[in-house]
């Protein structure tokens, strides 16, 4: 029987073929993962992707190096399971469990642990990439330093990345949470601040529920428990980590600890999608308690609702953005959110730009300084109804972080002006590593994060079932019937479906047509 790494290699040479293939015709490709957890809307032509979705398999554990070997689109759940089980963990673990390792090196994924341990691509050791004429390279901090760090945070711009080498820390089966409640965000700040010097601190977020009320979330990883609480928040009779951290700690001014399980803890955030699925029940009229909860748990999932959110089309009507800011302009920026957004909680989580190592970044991402620490903030909510005025609103905002020094993630609904992207966005180098390494025919970020308002309106303005599909999203509460409906049923969400034809009995998939 062949070996792990003998099949990972046949299936990369059959992509690596594929690949040249769109390289002698210079034409465009996207790369299918078989899922995403981007709110952008998503849909590829199947003649126009290169199938990487088989690439999810864990291939190889060292024990000495603390090191495992996984192709990109093993999710995290599986990752921690798997790492669990050897006695170690990932240092970054995204909190949606959905989220692949390849998608957290592409996209610039960071956790409660990347004050400590920087964003999870600073934690990637080595790499294996397809280049985009067909080659099949690897790189790392010593060897083709400089596409190792560009394609981090590339999303896929410069190849396709097939095998990566995350490093481990040994786990533990517990972590200790304190809850620490602060009144603002300055006096949060300078919790974060005085636990980030404590060597002893694992993980570290925050909740502001409110302007004048909020808690710094401070974990520590053990197999001690002592008389702590263990408390869960993965089972269906558990409370969400939000609602119950606001009902511990409301009135209280002193901090207050308990022991969550290590699985627990990294995946606190998925039943309820943070408190995006709070949204959900005011969009239907239903009661939010314990009850509904319970009743509805199956959809309050992050895999779920990713599948929910995109075939309903409501992502672009809900302001999801994170944005990290200087520490020394977070307080300017809390308030500009209680004056334009108005809605809370916002979740606050502290990071660190270079991680442990000592070695400094080969790409600067971007044309200005930024400190090595940041805040991110997550901005999660109901925007304006109108869609000039959404649109108003999310250019507003990323024009307040720029102007704050600031930087916002990718993975979101993106309205930056070309021209506004390239005054951010480090284009110079970028473009230079694409001609180096072949990739200028690919689409650039840019390309893949815009929101494309003059392709959309043309859709419209030509075709008579893109009005009539316009027209039902705008009616309630069809849209959100059909997410729920397409949750339900599952499948795929980001390929549109194949045509069928047959001939004598035998069925062959047809490319949809535009």
């Amino acid at each position: 029987m062949d070996s792990a790494m003998e099949a990972h290699d046949r299936a990369v040479a059959r992509i690596a073929e594929d690949v040249k293939e769109f390289y002698a015709r210079k034409e465009p490709f996207r790369i299918y993962h078989g899922s995403t957890n981007t709110t952008r809307k998503s849909q590829f032509e199947r003649e126009q992707v290169i199938d990487t979705s088989g690439l999810d398999h864990i291939l190889q554990f060292d024990a000495v190096n603390k090191t495992v070997l996984v192709e990109p689109n093993v999710p995290m759940d599986a990752l921690v399971e798997a790492t669990l089980k050897h006695g170690f963990l990932p240092p970054v673990v995204m909190e949606f469990p959905g989220i692949t390792v390849g998608g957290g090196f592409a996209g610039t994924a960071g956790e409660s642990s990347s004050f400590r341990w920087g964003f999870f691509d600073r934690t990637i050791n080595r790499i294996e990439m397809v280049l985009p004429d067909g080659q099949v390279l690897m790189a790392s901090k010593a060897e083709n330093a400089d596409l190792f760090f560009g394609a981090a945070s590339s999303f896929g711009t410069l190849g396709i990345t097939t095998l990566l080498k995350i490093q481990l820390v040994e786990a533990k089966s517990h972590v200790r949470l304190t809850y620490y409640p602060v009144e603002s965000v300055a006096h949060a700040q300078k919790a974060i601040d005085v636990a980030t010097e404590d060597d002893t601190i694992t993980y570290l977020d925050a909740i502001m529920f409110s302007s004048t009320f909020g808690v710094v979330c401070i974990g520590r990883l053990t197999d001690d428990v002592g008389g702590a609480k263990i408390q869960g928040f993965t089972k269906r009779s558990d409370p969400w980590f939000y609602l119950h951290v606001k009902q511990l700690m409301t009135n209280r001014i002193m901090p207050t600890e308990e022991a969550i399980p290590i699985v627990d803890y990294l995946f606190r955030y998925d039943r309820g999608a943070f408190w995006i699925a709070v949204y959900s029940f005011s969009y239907f009229m239903t009661p939010f308690n314990r009850i509904t909860r319970w009743i509805l748990d199956y959809y309050m999932h992050t895999r779920v609702m990713y599948l929910a959110l995109h075939k309903s089309g409501l992502s672009s009507q809900y302001i999801i953005q994170d944005v990290a800011i200087p520490y020394s302009r977070a307080p300017e920026f809390m308030q500009y959110l209680e004056t334009e957004f108005n809605q809370h909680p916002i979740w606050l989580c502290p990071l660190k730009q270079n991680g442990k190592g000592t070695h400094t970044l080969q790409l600067k991402k971007t044309n200005r300084e930024t400190p090595e620490r940041m805040l991110n903030f997550g901005v999660w909510g109901p925007g304006p109804k109108a869609k000039d005025a959404f649109v108003a609103w999310n250019r507003k905002l990323e024009l307040k972080v720029d102007e704050l020094g600031g930087q916002k993630w990718l993975y979101a609904h993106t309205y930056y002006t070309e021209q506004e992207f390239d005054d951010i966005y480090n284009r110079k180098e970028y473009e230079g590593l694409r001609e180096k390494y072949n990739a200028s025919y690919l689409p650039t970020v840019y390309d893949k994060v815009k929101v494309d308002f003059a392709k959309e309106e043309k859709a419209i303005k030509e075709s008579w079932v893109a009005w009539l599909s316009m027209l039902f999203w705008s009616i309630w509460p069809l849209a959100g019937l059909y997410g729920v409906y397409k949750a339900f049923r599952g499948g795929d969400y980001l390929l549109p479906k194949a045509k069928k034809k047959c001939f004598k009995k035998v069925c062959f998939d047809v490319p949809k047509e535009e």
